[in-house]
């Protein structure tokens, strides 16, 4: 599956493409109160599942302070069992009412809202998955829509191509970071070993070199050697130096993606967003000017 097809282009679009065609049924209000914030019904029901995951959210939370959870177990255990309910009953509301419920289910939102649920499935038989069920707070990204922020959302899409593009730049740029963090670690390990218990295996000296060129610093290994603080100091240099490639890279590929996206305005309804090679108006069909 594409990734590209993952990453919703039109959210508003998509959904109307996914709305059944039942016409006054009550199927049609259940679209229209899940998936939109257009009704009274619709706002009130985003509101209350918002609630819902932030409290989900702080009961997750809560249940990892030994103290509070040892106290009150058997309360958080009859809490998960209802939000488990709840959202296992929403998530097949929103595969009923939609046209294809294939296409929803692989589709981005539709893959959040199964990763939301999938862990209380899968925590009765590995107990340690519990604290996956913090993936249930990407579904917070649903306040893009219902307060009518799509320029967020139109933004963000943006930023994710920008990083599709560039990611095998980025992935070449980490590959030869990686390299050079496993020669300097080497040469720190025959520099420093017969002084410094720090630098005891070359594992133990490529972490030291990936916390040094990256310039976290934990302080926990430190050459002694002046020959190893020569080769400590060039490390922390270039760890600068290497911050700035893939940041230049993300630049130049969000600088392509809005001059992609802004193209052409349609002379008619000025709609932007076309691409280079465009025709005709996606908005209001209308040819645009050569």
């Amino acid at each position: 599956m594409s990734l590209f097809r993952l990453i919703p282009d039109r959210p508003d679009v998509v959904q109307d493409q996914n709305k059944p065609d039942e016409k006054g049924t009550f199927r049609e209000w259940l679209y229209i109160t899940i998936f939109q914030a257009t009704t009274t019904a619709g706002k009130l029901f985003d509101i209350g599942l918002f609630v819902l995951i932030l409290s989900n959210i702080a009961l997750l939370m809560l249940e990892s302070v030994q103290g509070i959870s040892a106290t009150y177990a058997g309360l958080f255990k009859i809490l998960d069992i209802v939000f488990l309910i709840i959202f296992s009953i929403e998530y097949l509301l929103r595969l009923y009412c939609v046209r294809s419920a294939r296409q929803y289910a692989s589709s981005f939102y539709g893959i959040i809202d199964l990763l939301a649920i999938l862990p209380s499935y899968m925590e009765f038989f590995y107990p340690q998955w519990h604290v996956f069920m913090i993936v249930r707070s990407f579904r917070l990204l649903r306040i893009f829509r219902i307060f009518r922020m799509v320029r967020f959302l139109d933004e963000s899409r943006v930023l994710m191509f920008a990083l599709i593009r560039g990611f095998r730049k980025i992935i070449v740029f980490l590959f030869f970071v990686l390299l050079l963090a496993i020669f300097m670690g080497s040469l720190m390990y025959i520099v420093e070993f017969q002084h410094n218990d720090g630098f005891h295996s070359i594992p133990q000296s490529i972490y030291w070199a990936i916390v040094t060129i990256t310039t976290v610093g934990y302080g926990d290994v430190a050459p002694v050697t002046a020959a190893g603080k020569i080769i400590a100091s060039f490390i922390m240099i270039l760890g600068y130096s290497i911050i700035a490639v893939p940041t230049g890279i993300m630049s130049a590929s969000v600088i392509y993606e809005e001059k992609r996206n802004r193209g052409k305005p349609c002379p008619h309804c000025q709609a932007t967003g076309h691409t280079a090679d465009a025709v005709y108006c996606k908005s209001c069909g209308q040819k645009l000017k050569e």
